[in-house]
């Protein structure tokens, strides 16, 4: 099961995610952490355009601290909607 956790707090927990880049996409159900949308956009080459999103914990806010790709390219499908986070956020599985 892989777990996300910030501030000592598990904001997501999931044995349902998927490793892209060493990076866990969490679903997105699997998120207990408020995400706050974000006007910080980015294309990657071959996932296609990401948004972000502020996490927000115990009134704590982590700017820029999650990404997803809703609509990805064919070459990253799988992770489609789910929830990746900043590595200031500590993932463990």
């Amino acid at each position: 099961m892989a777990q996300a956790t910030w501030h000592d707090r598990t904001i997501a927990s999931s044995d349902d995610t998927v490793v892209v880049e060493r990076n866990h996409y969490f679903p997105r159900d699997a998120v207990t952490a408020e995400l706050e949308p974000s006007p910080t956009e980015y294309t990657c080459p071959w996932k296609g355009d990401a948004v972000y999103f502020h996490v927000v914990v115990d009134g704590e806010r982590l700017e820029d601290g999650a990404w997803s790709y809703p609509e990805p390219k064919d070459a990253a499908k799988e992770i489609a909607g789910r929830i990746a986070f900043d590595p200031r956020i500590s993932v463990s599985a």
